[in-house]
């Protein structure tokens, strides 16, 4: 179902989406390709954050629900370089590029049809866009599974560029409060510690006998208030996790409230984030204050900067070249074996 959301700056109409089965409703609107709810129906709980109309889209700077790109994350003073060329971006987050620019993939007005159970969003990143090179086409595809969603991103450039997104869904599976007793697992042995501007420093570090240690269950509120340099810097962790191997495989898993969400990709790595950042100046539609801590972000990613770090696989497009980066967020109810 498609209805109207609101306007855009330019005065073009914004819309929602709605797709649902059985056991989901998901809302999606054409504005950032961003998820607005992603609802269980038969416990009636709404585990992202988002808003009931288009303005609240329009204001807001934390990238509520949207889809990240060209690039996710921060790049290191704002410029990279491609054969020998080099390229100065938006500079939106003190020296760095974040998420794409002042205009990233959060701000675009894509096109939105409805096929079956799909929503596809398309949309053009013209040559030179926040000073990106190419003509890049971007086709995002959100799918309603039996089992949750699955976010498709295919990018495809007239130029040699970077694509590597993400999605900024910021989850709580009671659907509002402190995240602190949600138990989280990540499938990493090594983190990213980040410098003073927030940027990973190219290094990766061993999470054993670390607060970033999540091999195994633990509640986010174990150590997130804990004196770790790292938590103190970022008032939280907003870090990078290496994900081993390759291909559509787990990433992490969160449990709260009788349920399960399961994060899978076939992007490098993932950036755990517990909305340290957050201020309590948006509500949601039911009156949920979208406060420090209250929402826990999973956001499948290239490790940050890496096209300015020697070690770490790059988000380097190929003129012509489609390339297809892959999410899931699976829910379900939880059991004892979990």
């Amino acid at each position: 179902m498609k209805q109207y959301f609101g306007k855009n700056r330019s005065n073009e109409d914004i819309h929602l989406f709605t797709l649902e089965n059985d056991r989901y409703q998901i809302q999606v609107t054409d504005y950032g390709a961003a998820l607005v709810s992603y609802r269980l129906k038969d416990r009636d709980i709404n585990i992202v954050a988002g808003f009931d109309n288009a303005d609240d889209y329009l204001l807001h700077t934390a990238h509520f629900g949207a889809m990240i790109g060209r690039v996710a994350n921060r790049i290191k003073n704002a410029k990279f370089t491609l054969d020998q060329i080099t390229y100065y971006l938006s500079a939106n987050k003190g020296s760095n590029s974040l998420h794409g620019g002042f205009n990233g993939f959060d701000k675009f007005l894509f096109q939105g049809h409805e096929q079956e159970n799909k929503v596809i969003f398309t949309g053009i990143s013209a040559d030179g866009d926040e000073g990106y090179p190419g003509n890049l086409k971007i086709t995002i595809t959100y799918e309603l599974l039996e089992n949750g969603i699955r976010i498709e991103c295919d990018g495809m450039s007239t130029q040699k560029t970077l694509f590597g997104i993400t999605n900024h869904s910021y989850f709580n599976l009671n659907g509002d409060g402190p995240i602190d007793s949600h138990i989280v697992s990540i499938h990493s042995s090594q983190y990213a510690p980040n410098d003073e501007t927030g940027t990973a420093n190219g290094k990766l570090l061993f999470v054993e006998n670390t607060p970033f240690d999540f091999r195994k269950d633990k509640e986010i509120g174990k150590d997130l208030h804990s004196l770790d340099e790292q938590l103190l810097l970022n008032g939280g962790y907003d870090h990078h996790f290496s994900i081993e191997g390759e291909g559509l495989r787990d990433m992490a898993k969160c449990k709260a409230n009788g349920l399960k969400l399961r994060i899978r990709s076939n992007l490098p790595g993932i950036h755990f984030y517990t909305g340290n950042f957050l201020k309590g100046d948006y509500c949601g539609p039911l009156g949920e204050v979208y406060d420090r801590h209250s929402r826990v972000c999973f956001e499948p990613e290239f490790y940050p900067n890496a096209i300015n770090y020697e070690d770490h696989k790059k988000p380097i497009l190929q003129p012509n070249v489609h390339d297809v980066q892959i999410i899931e967020y699976l829910l379900e109810e939880a059991d004892e074996a979990d």
